[in-house]
């Protein structure tokens, strides 16, 4: 039975800092391929688009017809434990910090043997539900879980390197002024979080749910104004060092085109809220939860950014909001970038139209602030770094996987129809 996590203790200063050293990161072009699906949560292998055969590790050439065409397909995670091999020593610097760690055969039920990490609750000859998931290095692994779920599941410790679990851990929740923010308080909560910091800007200005909200345990409320350089860098040097997770949620959306709209004023408070106050956050809690990436375990371990899924491709009606999150996207990317080696992920959730005035207009589906909290979390626990909420975000995807330039127009003729 996996081991129960237990609160950490008050850190003892004599004793040597982990620094965040990364398991190997280098990959081919084509495992890169997998890592981008593992990143979803998708347990998808090469298929040979010639003869079907399918292939692990990922490759360029079939090893059984020598084709170069292959397409990604979903798997059946299903799969039989044949053999296990327990790691005692290693010459790589991240496993010699976190021995002994288990690995052993799986054979998927398409009869494909791979080599997964493998959870404390098996044994040799068990049925396992695999996952794909990032590690430590930002690449694709798999890992082997029970089927159902048991007794401290979640605690194990190789799963752990591969989740970024709310549990024990301190978050800051940037904005808790509307619901997005306070709901995501009330979840992180449930998940066991040490404690939630609350962003709060104008804290003279009262808010609906305050009350409520002052009234949780283990909260704290912080003066953060993301507009504000001095502010943003001041709550960093109060609490940038106790930060675990951080979930931005702030956000500045307004219906409306660039041609139909009078001046400049909405679009730059929405780039001064959704791309530069998020600027403003990298550039000042970034650096220190990166050197906290391996600092026991309870380290740093996520930053969670809440996107439009109309970043991916401009909807006209929210035509600067999409390009603002656009910007914020790309600034996203180049975060994952920074980060990158450390073992802290950047979960990207992309949403559609929420349940708030600003998209008051617009007909259902929405997704709730109480569902998009849920997500996120939800996300956390499972270790993935993208996820899509709602069937408006599902659909976007979707067709923009299939051909961005076709969703694109039709985007633009859903609008001349309205």
């Amino acid at each position: 039975m996996a081991e129960k996590l237990t609160p950490p203790g008050r850190k003892n200063p004599q004793l040597r800092t982990r620094v965040p050293t990364p398991p190997p990161m280098l990959r081919s072009r084509a495992a890169l391929g997998f890592s981008a699906r593992a990143a979803a949560g998708r347990f998808m292998l090469q298929s040979c688009s010639e003869c079907q055969h399918v292939s692990w590790p990922p490759r360029d050439i079939c090893p059984k017809c020598w084709s170069h065409e292959f397409v990604w397909k979903d798997m059946p995670e299903q799969g039989e434990f044949l053999a296990e091999t327990v790691l005692h020593t290693s010459t790589n610097v991240y496993f010699k910090d976190r021995m002994p760690w288990r690995i052993g055969t799986i054979k998927l039920a398409t009869g494909v043997p791979v080599l997964a990490h493998i959870h404390q609750d098996l044994q040799e000859g068990d049925q396992v539900k695999l996952i794909a998931r990032t590690d430590k290095s930002g690449q694709g692994v798999i890992m082997a879980m029970p089927l159902k779920e048991t007794a401290n599941m979640q605690d194990d410790k190789q799963f752990r390197e591969l989740s970024c679990d709310p549990k024990y851990r301190r978050v800051l929740v940037t904005d808790v002024r509307h619901e997005v923010g306070q709901s995501a308080v009330h979840e992180l909560l449930e998940a066991g979080a040490k404690i939630v910091f609350m962003g709060v800007s104008e804290g003279w200005k009262p808010f609906a749910g305050q009350e409520a909200l002052l009234a949780l345990p283990n909260t704290e409320v912080v003066p953060l104004n993301l507009t504000e350089g001095d502010s943003v860098m001041e709550a960093a040097a109060s609490i940038g060092h106790k930060i675990d997770i951080l979930v931005n949620t702030a956000m500045h959306v307004r219906p409306g085109s660039p041609m139909g709209r009078k001046g400049m004023m909405t679009a730059k408070d929405e780039m001064e809220v959704n791309y530069f106050g998020l600027l403003r956050l990298l550039q000042h809690f970034g650096p220190v939860m990166r050197a906290r990436a391996a600092d026991g375990d309870n380290s740093a371990a996520c930053w969670v950014n809440i996107l439009s899924v109309y970043a991916l491709s401009n909807w006209p009606e929210y035509g600067t909001t999409s390009a603002s999150q656009a910007a914020a996207l790309s600034l996203a990317q180049s975060a994952r970038a920074e980060f990158y080696g450390s073992g802290i992920k950047v979960l990207n959730t992309f949403t559609g139209p929420m349940e708030d005035q600003w998209y008051q207009p617009v007909s259902p589906p929405k997704v709730t602030p109480q569902k998009l909290a849920k997500v996120i979390v939800q996300s956390l626990q499972q270790g993935i770094e993208e996820a899509f909420i709602g069937d408006i975000a599902n659909d976007v995807i979707k067709r923009w996987r299939e051909d961005p330039a076709v969703l694109e127009r039709e985007l633009t003729q859903a609008m001349e129809s309205s």
